[in-house]
């Protein structure tokens, strides 16, 4: 795979063209990004008592420094999630601090579900953005449009309304040549 495809790869979303799902699919993303910003605020107002109750309690080393990454990983990768920009990069860094959240939940209490329960929601909703993308209603739609025309069928680009913005700027330019 040469560098120009991981480039598309990186912002094409799966396929599922079709209104609703899209819809669907963007409304997760910005709830999940919006609602796990405060997670990364909470870590930075007491980074010291967190590295310690958390990141030093499974052993981990350089808990201070880790605690930092946690916490701007999800300062800045919850913000890209929700505006659907570098979704899988940001999703998937996400998924790693709730993967991290998780063991640290069995440790402390078991497979004790009302501990699990919500960084397995958030782990599930970020490994599913990993996997499929942003959707269609992103930023990073026609970004993959933009780097290669190839990148999304003409349905996707029909949902998105990219066809009929394109079609209209290519008939105004035609205008303007032809006056």
């Amino acid at each position: 795979m040469n560098f120009r495809n991981l480039r598309v790869r990186l912002f094409q979303p799966s396929p599922a063209p079709n209104v609703s799902m899209q819809v669907a699919w963007a409304i997760l993303r910005v709830v999940a990004g919006v609602v796990m910003i405060h997670n990364g605020t909470n870590k930075l107002d007491d980074i010291e008592s967190f590295a310690e109750a958390y990141v030093a309690f499974i052993g981990l080393p350089f808990p201070i420094f880790l605690s930092y990454v946690a916490a701007y990983t999800e300062l800045i990768g919850a913000p890209l999630v929700a505006f659907g920009f570098l979704t899988r990069p940001a999703a998937f860094g996400l998924f790693g601090t709730m993967c991290v959240a998780m063991y640290h939940h069995v440790l402390v209490a078991g497979f004790s579900l009302p501990y699990l329960e919500l960084s397995a929601l958030y782990a599930a909703v970020f490994l599913f953005f990993t996997l499929n993308g942003a959707g269609l209603y992103s930023f990073d739609a026609p970004i993959a449009n933009a780097l290669d025309k190839t990148a999304l069928s003409d349905r996707e680009k029909t949902i998105m309304g990219l066809e009929r913005a394109y079609e209209s700027s290519e008939t105004k330019s035609a205008e303007r040549v032809t006056r």
